[in-house]
């Protein structure tokens, strides 16, 4: 169990719901990416991403809903690439209460340009987020096997991502954000039909150009990443559980 802002998460070792403030919610199969990692050096994202400010970074193993995560984008068209921590889970600006963020840490890009909490983000609010890593749970006759997957190269990516700015009716905004799913590539498929959208560093300026606000313009960037490039381990059941945010989570199953 583990508290991050305020909310208390327990995540049961099945990945199927999530306890948030002692309150369950249903996590549906075949519908999320829920857990990934982001382990790389901050001097290694800075060059990889061409960003020239970056906080010192934590390496994180185990990165779950409603925590923090690292983000770039691009408010103008004039700026750079600007890093951002954003909440997982996007709270839309309309929203009246922020647990609805709880059931939007993702958003199937076959829906993305129809969902009332996605549409305006799709126009004018797209986002990278940062990440080396992430994990897939697949199903076996009595238990859940984690799998781990990431790039052959083991550098680290940017999901194709959205955000929102939603103000309490006191304090400070919340910024938040969710990661863009498809169906699986043949390597992922083996484990789990749906997989978050990996972008490649030749797309990334296209995906936050925020001139770019009609979704035709960018839907084409939205697919499968190339199984070819990509790798997957067998991982501890430790990473089931968000408390576990350490080393052994990544580590190849002996």
């Amino acid at each position: 169990m583990e508290r991050k802002q305020g909310l208390l998460l327990d995540y049961p070792t099945d990945s199927i719901s999530a306890r948030i403030n002692n309150r369950i919610y249903p996590i549906k199969s075949g519908v999320m990416c829920g857990r990934f990692s982001l382990t790389q050096s901050t001097a290694t994202i800075a060059q990889t991403f061409q960003i020239a400010e970056v906080p010192t970074l934590t390496p994180r193993y185990n990165i779950a809903p409603t925590q923090s995560i690292a983000t770039l984008n691009r408010p103008d068209k004039g700026t750079p690439r600007q890093f951002q921590w954003m909440r997982w889970g996007l709270i839309p600006s309309w929203a009246k209460d922020v647990k609805i963020g709880n059931r939007l840490i993702n958003a199937r890009v076959e829906t993305v340009t129809e969902k009332p909490s996605f549409r305006d983000s799709l126009k004018h609010k797209r986002c990278l987020i940062l990440a080396d890593g992430f994990y897939e749970w697949q199903k076996l006759e009595n238990r859940k096997q984690p799998y781990y997957f990431q790039l052959k190269n083991s550098k680290p990516f940017a999901f194709a991502g959205l955000w929102s700015q939603w103000q309490p009716e006191r304090g400070e905004a919340i910024l938040s954000c969710t990661i863009i799913t498809t169906t699986a590539n043949e390597l992922v498929q083996s484990v789990h039909e749906r997989m978050p959208i990996i972008l490649s560093p030749e797309v990334y300026d296209r995906w936050l150009d925020p001139e770019l606000t009609h979704p035709e313009s960018i839907l084409d960037l939205l697919k499968p990443y190339a199984s070819e490039k990509m790798q997957a381990i067998p991982v501890s059941s430790l990473v089931n559980n968000p408390a576990n945010d350490r080393p052994e989570c990544v580590q190849q199953l002996a």
